[in-house]
């Protein structure tokens, strides 16, 4: 716990400091940083907590992971919670995410979705992504075809239920900026894949689901 409260209060420090999320606002309103950020710290909690709990399901479930993908990483606060001997690539059009990202990790690969190499990586994450497109089931099929055999894919979303509205009107955001659910996403990806792991966030309040999926038949990773 108090791990966890340091890197929050550390990250939290550098993404103030380098970003202007109050006078760029609209530029960063889909992103997760403005909740990052947010002055009250028990709302911001709650999203790093998902973060959190994304990077523990990945050790779960592939616990010597090495290539890993990042899909929609905004400015990849999820890559300072994998492992330090991890590659990781990501994938993200925003340039200034991208930017930031890179500067936080410069070892870090940029990929695009057409281009990324398939059948590479022991984890995809796509993390509170998917819910921002129609089209997110092409979407699933393209992100399964980049795991290698063994692999995971981990999908993170919000709940879109009453006690969440009522949390992000509590928190002072206002706007729809999602077209599906996390449970719409779930569903496509059983059509392709058995969920192997999942979670709500936090516990015994769903406001958002963390879940594993992995391909039916799919041999074990090694590494």
């Amino acid at each position: 716990m108090l791990d966890h409260l340091r890197h929050i209060n550390q990250r939290r420090a550098v993404l103030r400091t380098a970003i202007d999320i109050t006078g760029n606002f609209d530029h960063w309103k889909e992103s997760c940083v403005p909740s990052y950020c947010h002055k009250n710290f028990a709302a911001a909690y709650v999203s790093w907590l998902r973060l959190f709990k994304v990077a523990e399901i990945a050790r779960q479930c592939v616990p010597n992971y090495r290539k890993v993908v990042d899909f929609g990483s905004s400015v990849g606060e999820l890559g300072h919670l994998l492992r330090d001997d991890a590659e990781y690539h990501f994938i993200e059009q925003d340039e200034a995410a991208a930017g930031f990202l890179m500067d936080q990790h410069p070892d870090a690969m940029r990929e695009t979705l057409e281009a990324a190499p398939g059948g590479h990586f022991d984890i995809v994450f796509a993390i509170d992504s998917l819910e921002h497109n129609e089209n997110f089931k092409d979407l699933l099929n393209k992100l399964f075809a980049l795991l290698a055999p063994g692999g995971v894919l981990i999908l993170s979303g919000p709940t879109e239920n009453s006690l969440y509205k009522f949390g992000r009107k509590l928190a002072g955001f206002s706007g729809d900026y999602h077209v599906t659910t996390i449970f719409e996403i779930e569903a496509a990806a059983g059509t392709e894949s058995n969920c192997v792991a999942r979670t709500t966030v936090p516990f015994g309040a769903p406001l958002f689901m963390v879940s594993a999926w992995q391909k039916a038949g799919s041999a074990k990773t090694t590494n």
